[in-house]
């Protein structure tokens, strides 16, 4: 069977871990037809059938093929074959369709497919020098996108890392959190050296930097907030409420993260890692990633409730608005440009991108070109524009928004 010869390359140190994997969950047994047997052997070989069967589903052969593309290098002949039996047994699913908002605000959405398939690439994000970064979760590695051009290239990190999340410090260094090996790594992108720093927190999650100099970052299953100094190694890590996920430095130097297994949102001393808790309505409400506006409002999404929120860290209060979508469109990233909130219905298919307008409280949405991936992180860049990316289909993405 052809393959991708880089993807190959990535996947080694990876290989034995996806075995390990797939042997402990439940790989679900595909409807009898024409083709089964080798669409079973391909699409278990990275995941499990569980991925097929929470999809959209498509109704041509031609979908599945666009899909299956992006994931890995079939002869003509399979590609066929596994795009057809798709199409037959699995369509498409009315009830995940997203409810689009029409409006007068127009945008420009550029997509690139990354260079070495089955990655999950995801979290973009921007470097001083104004290139784009991401990270391919699934093969451990760091990529780099030159935007004017379309130029891209991959650097491979440690087997093990299985990087989360990227972000760039001001002197162009790539750091990144090794969700598998316990470790933060800063990468040269000139050099190509990597330089590890060990974590006690087993999986080092989302990361951000402070003014300070400083550099924290969540664990989500571990529980935890560390805060790492690059210069020095010294990390200093504390335990907080279940599954702290999302983490931003709001203007006043106060941290605030959001909690991905209990109603809450943390505001945290930068300094001391004191913790002070905000509790959000409803103890169904998860909370995936938030972001803040100039007048220091935390905005959220409350994926669980398919709902976005606004939080007044002053007084504690909230206020909610259900997504157009409704409750099954688990918004997931966000982010906040001139006031005016920007995230994605994750839920839906296509990945729908939703804009937000607080001064009217009105809605517009879009269709990700590729949206069949799911937006996970977004980065606002230098010109206010926004970086997205499909990790299913391994693509990252430039939104161009009008100011």
């Amino acid at each position: 069977m052809k393959r991708n010869s880089t993807r190959v390359k990535a996947f080694q140190g990876f290989y034995f871990l996806a075995l390990l994997l797939l042997s402990t969950r439940s790989t679900a047994e595909l409807p009898e037809g024409p083709g089964k047997a080798l669409t079973q052997m391909v699409c278990t070989e990275c995941h499990s059938t569980a991925y097929i069967e929470r999809g959209q589903g498509y109704d041509s052969p031609e979908a599945w093929r666009y899909l299956i593309a992006s994931m890995i290098d079939l002869p003509d002949a399979q590609a066929t074959t596994i795009s057809q039996y798709l199409a037959t047994h699995f369509p498409s699913r009315p009830e995940k369709k997203p409810k689009l908002i029409s409006g007068d605000f127009d945008i420009e959405i550029t997509e690139w497919l990354v260079p070495t398939l089955g990655q999950r690439s995801r979290d973009p994000v921007e470097a001083p020098d104004g290139s784009i970064w991401w990270t391919g979760m699934w093969a451990s590695l760091a990529g780099r996108l030159d935007p004017e051009t379309g130029k891209m290239e991959e650097f491979q990190l440690p087997a093990d890392a299985r990087p989360h999340s990227i972000l760039p410090d001001d002197e162009g260094n790539i750091w990144y959190t090794g969700n598998s090996n316990s470790t933060i790594g800063r990468l040269d992108p000139i050099s190509g050296d990597i330089t590890i720093f060990p974590t006690t927190s087993k999986d080092p999650h989302t990361g951000v930097f402070h003014p300070n100099g400083m550099l924290y970052f969540t664990a989500q299953h571990a529980g935890m907030i560390g805060k790492l100094n690059p210069k020095t190694g010294e990390l200093v890590e504390v335990a907080t409420r279940a599954r702290p996920y999302g983490i931003k430095v709001a203007q006043s130097g106060l941290l605030y993260v959001a909690h991905n297994g209990t109603n809450a949102i943390a505001e945290i001393d930068p300094e001391t890692l004191a913790i002070r808790y905000f509790d959000i309505p409803d103890e169904r409400t998860r909370i995936r990633r938030l972001d803040i506006a100039s007048n220091g409002a935390i905005w959220f999404v409350n994926s669980s409730l398919g709902k976005i929120g606004r939080l007044n860290p002053e007084t504690g209060a909230v206020t909610q608005w259900d997504s157009p979508s409704g409750p099954s469109s688990h918004p997931y990233a966000i982010a906040v440009i001139d006031d005016v909130v920007w995230y994605n219905e994750s839920g839906m298919r296509p990945d729908a991108l939703v804009r937000f307008d607080p001064a009217t409280e009105t809605f517009q949405s879009w269709a990700i070109p590729s949206g069949i991936g799911i937006v996970r992180h977004v980065w606002v860049t230098a010109d206010k524009n926004l970086l997205i990316h499909q990790s299913s289909s391994n693509r990252i993405g430039l939104v161009k928004i009008p100011h």
